[in-house]
């Protein structure tokens, strides 16, 4: 429940914090927003909240005595926890929430939360899927792109739902508790934030400790990091595997996705059901599997939703062929572990475009991913220089810079040869030249689009 006594100040004026703004305006409670950028145009932020309302406003710089008039900061993702105006909510020991805890206080129903580097987006759309065929009152949110504090307030007793949860989002929980979580793979990202892997992982991690043991932690068994977690987890822990047997959990048998428990095998479904490629998502549908099974959803309504799921945008997203060329639209793929397996899901010659922001990530791996598959590397972006350097270190120099996605499209038309393949797969976060991966996707795609019309 929402203590609607307190006064509330939202840090940032983007798609989280207006969800956070409207849920609280929607329970009556007193809210201010606080946006560093001192040119936000209010009217155009009006617009965006519910009726209208014109709430206060601190634009720039937030002072101290700005915040004594506040009892509880709501901390959008995109904001550090070590940003000045945390600190000083912090300093005069006032909580500090993420609108994913706003949402939670907010919400009814039952949770299942999804985290991990990479794969959660696709398991988060697929679980989704499964529950909203199974469960009548279904909702999926989160980082996915429909924010929490948006539906929060819709949720009734008997609702499920579903949440892409962010390590940015984890950083300021507080009571968040879901009934079933899934760690899926740890793999280094997003350490200009939060410093050391180690960091990262417990940030991770965190999506669970607030369970008890008659909730479910779900972990994969295949990533040393999520296995060595099963020591540490309040709930109980369920683990879905690819490659090995497992005697309580989900795993596969030659073609199948398997339950095993108590003693007993079920079968979920077998490849033939299942339109994704890649065991990647072979994971992801394990790990989806082991989730909405501990939801309560029965065998039959899994297999039919996995039947049903086509995938999601961005990942590995056929675009279309052209001239005997084919398109593909990995924009998600924004770190080196996520980018080799858009590399590896190719099973033709491919021209890979890729760069963008600076996370302090390493290319080596991704590099040597390319296998002799990669005809030539199209690089933009601040690390189109870094990435240069380390593949040339691997014997790789077939390296073009461009500047922009447009550039990068026409110049690989006019050379990419009849059953050869384009994959956009940056390894790299969008910012800086980019909103989101969506708009770089989007952007691609429109690319692809005007090749075909020429």
């Amino acid at each position: 429940m929402i203590d609607t006594s307190k006064k509330f100040l939202v840090a940032g004026a983007g798609k989280s914090g207006i969800g956070s703004v409207n849920l609280l305006l929607k329970t009556g409670a007193d809210v201010s927003l606080y946006d560093g950028k001192e040119d936000l145009e209010k009217e155009a932020f009006y617009e965006k909240l519910y009726e209208k309302k014109e709430i206060p406003l601190i634009l720039g710089n937030i002072t101290k005595e700005d915040v004594s008039k506040f009892d509880l900061l709501v901390l959008s993702p995109g904001i550090s926890v070590n940003a000045p105006i945390a600190q000083m909510f912090r300093d005069q020991e006032k909580p500090v929430w993420s609108e994913i805890e706003l949402a939670y206080q907010a919400s009814k129903g039952r949770i299942a939360a999804i985290t991990g580097t990479n794969g959660k987006t696709t398991t988060t759309a697929l679980t989704g899927e499964i529950m909203k065929g199974y469960y009548e009152s279904s909702f999926v949110v989160g980082n996915i792109g429909i924010p929490y504090t948006s539906v929060a307030l819709d949720t009734k007793e008997d609702s499920v739902t579903t949440a892409e949860i962010s390590s940015f989002q984890l950083e300021t929980i507080v009571d968040f508790k879901p009934d079933v979580c899934a760690v899926l793979n740890i793999t280094p990202d997003h350490l200009d934030r939060h410093g050391t892997v180690e960091v990262y992982a417990q940030t991770k991690e965190s999506i669970g400790k607030n369970q008890t043991k008659d909730q479910v932690m779900v972990l994969n068994y295949e990533d040393d990091t999520t296995r060595a977690m099963a020591d540490r987890a309040n709930g109980t822990v369920l683990f879905f595997s690819l490659h090995h047997k497992i005697k309580e959990g989900v795993s596969m048998e030659g073609d199948a996705f398997i339950i095993e428990e108590n003693g007993k095998k079920q079968i979920v479904c077998t490849l033939d059901d299942v339109n994704l490629l890649g065991d990647h998502n072979y994971e992801n549908i394990l790990a989806a599997i082991a989730v909405t099974y501990s939801m309560g959803v029965p065998v039959s309504y899994i297999k039919e939703g996995i039947k049903r799921f086509k995938g999601v945008e961005h990942r590995i997203e056929y675009v279309d062929t052209v001239k005997g060329v084919a398109y593909y639209n990995d924009s998600k793929g924004t770190n080196p572990d996520a980018a080799i397996k858009g590399i590896k899901a190719m099973n033709r010659p491919t021209w890979l475009i890729g760069g963008g922001y600076d996370k302090k990530s390493t290319y080596d791996e991704w590099i040597e991913a390319f296998d002799g598959k990669v005809k030539e590397l199209i690089l933009m972006g601040v690390t189109a220089p870094k990435i240069a350097d380390c593949a040339k270190t691997h014997g790789f120099d077939k390296i073009k810079f461009v500047d922009s996605m447009e550039e990068a499209v026409s110049y690989i038309a006019g050379k990419a040869q009849d059953g050869e393949a384009v994959l956009l797969s940056p390894a790299c976060a969008s910012w800086g030249m980019f909103p989101n991966y969506e708009v770089r996707g989007d952007i691609f795609k429109d690319c692809v689009r005007k090749l075909k019309e020429n």
